[in-house]
């Protein structure tokens, strides 16, 4: 089977290359192509977990869905979950590998470019296309000795690029052209074109700077995307702050905005609901009235529980709740719920024990085996289903956990309410996604009317938006071309 290869890199983090991938391997499968998508390393904080229980990034189990695909951990061979400023949670093929600093990883790099081209070359024997997706920019001159993200990897598997950039954060000629400057000529030669995204205006009055792009590059602009309004795509990492409009008599939901958030996607279905107001918020004296708070995932737990602490949000819960309020804890937030946190292997940092809001009758232990599954059940106080994953070092065990949240399909109780019913935790990510589910949560929170998202339709149509950009806007016919004229020039 004749395997065609595309790598789409970026001039800038957040350039585009999720969306774009995602649009194309959406545009190949309507085509009639078994196509998948690849991503050698990603650094990212939002996850998932495969069907066999492995984690990748986020963007690439999205990416996987627009194929019509299971995400595997194929997919995302290298995975880096920063735990601080300088270092990270190592995951090569689905599994913790361990811990390391920046220099550290630097260093070990040479071990995962084997790995890397391991499971690419699975997916090339499964698939008739791969579209792969670069990190950040191939232009970071510090990291290209042993690159494994973008041009090192091009070039170890001999596939042609385009180049993606925002022209919405302004320079985007500059971007392109000084990219392109800094690559090495075999790079150079490997990169096909351009791909300009987020564009708003007259393309008429863009067009001279085209012209002028093509002749000083002697490579052609493949399509000019437009600023998509209406777009929606779970991010890769970035955190997304602010709303669309919402209504008067919205529901107040505030969100810690932790330092180490993870899978902060679990909040998307009720960011892009205008019944719902959700703020994310550093100090909890700069949230209006609140109905709900929820404390969200946490790469480093016991660290953002000080950070908690230290910010006011302790003393802002206990307050909420004595008025009536009601709190929910999501994975690591649940476990900031309960009275203690061990760590007596330092998973997370240093070895020892912090103390827990109190607020649910348990206590965590972080364990070396991170717990990784897709899970389904039903919320017991609607009896709706749910679908969604579990992603956790810890395990926690204590009397809250006799008042469940959910009965899961493998006959397990999940999750925990307090007795007096004002505060909820769960390990479930996702759990909101499910609208029957989002609706019973929300109303068992304080919300009188709500009509939820159904997040899966949300999704499809995200997807398919971004496929319809790829055909209507970029010259498919001339791409194509010009990944041919490639590969026969490698014969």
């Amino acid at each position: 089977m004749q395997v065609t290869t595309l790598m789409v890199q970026g001039t800038t983090s957040d350039a585009g290359k999720s969306a774009l991938v995602t649009g194309l391997c959406r545009y190949y499968k309507r085509q009639g192509a078994l196509v998948a998508p690849f991503k050698p390393q990603n650094m990212a904080l939002n996850s998932a977990v495969t069907p066999e229980g492995g984690e990748i990034g986020r963007a690439q189990a999205v990416q996987a869905k627009a194929c019509g695909l299971e995400p595997h951990t194929d997919m995302n061979p290298v995975l880096l979950k920063p735990n601080s400023d300088k270092t990270a949670q190592v995951i090569m093929q689905g599994k913790v590998l361990k811990n390391l600093g920046a220099k550290a990883y630097h260093a070990y790099k040479t071990r995962a470019m084997p790995v890397v081209l391991d499971s690419f070359r699975r997916l090339q024997q499964q698939y008739q296309r791969i579209i792969v997706e670069g990190a950040g920019s191939p232009a970071e001159i510090n990291l290209r000795e042993g690159d494994v993200a973008n041009m090192g990897f091009a070039e170890a598997v001999d596939c042609p690029v385009i180049l993606v950039a925002d022209i919405d954060r302004g320079g985007v000629f500059a971007h392109l052209v000084g990219t392109l400057e800094l690559l090495s000529k075999s790079e150079q030669q490997r990169v096909l074109g351009f791909v300009i995204n987020r564009f708003r205006g007259d393309i008429d009055i863009l067009q001279p700077g085209l012209d002028w792009l093509e002749q000083r590059t002697g490579k052609p602009v493949f399509g000019v995307l437009p600023y998509l309004h209406d777009l929606y795509l779970e991010s890769e990492d970035s955190v997304a702050v602010q709303q669309s409009t919402v209504q008067a008599d919205a529901f107040n939901i505030v969100v810690p905005r932790l330092p180490r958030m993870s899978n902060h996607t679990d909040f998307d279905v009720l960011r892009l609901n205008d019944r719902v107001n959700i703020q994310f918020c550093r100090q909890p004296e700069s949230s209006n009235p609140v109905d709900l708070i929820i404390l969200p995932g946490s790469k480093s737990v016991r660290d953002d529980l000080v950070w908690l602490k230290e910010n006011g949000w302790e003393s802002a819960i206990l307050k909420h709740l004595r008025y009536g309020g009601k709190v929910i804890g999501l994975c690591g937030g649940y476990q900031m719920l309960g009275k203690e946190i061990h760590d007596p292997l330092g998973i997370e940092g240093q070895p020892g024990s912090s103390s827990g809001l109190a607020l649910l009758d348990m206590q965590t232990t972080l364990a070396e085996e991170k717990q990784l599954k897709q899970v389904t059940g039903r919320l017991l106080m609607a009896d709706a289903v749910v679908q969604g994953y579990e992603i956790h070092a810890g395990v926690s065990a204590g009397g809250a956990l006799l008042n469940a949240v959910i009965k899961m399909d493998s006959g397990e109780n999940e999750g925990a309410i307090s007795d007096d019913g004002q505060v909820l935790g769960t390990y479930v990510h996702g759990v909101f996604d499910n609208p029957e589910v989002c609706e019973a949560l929300l109303h068992w929170a304080g919300a009188k009317k709500m009509l939820a998202i159904d997040f899966n339709i949300l999704s499809e149509q995200g997807i398919d938006l971004m496929a319809d950009t790829v055909e209507q806007y970029i010259n498919m016919p001339l791409l194509e071309q010009q990944c041919f004229d490639f590969s026969q020039q490698r014969l």
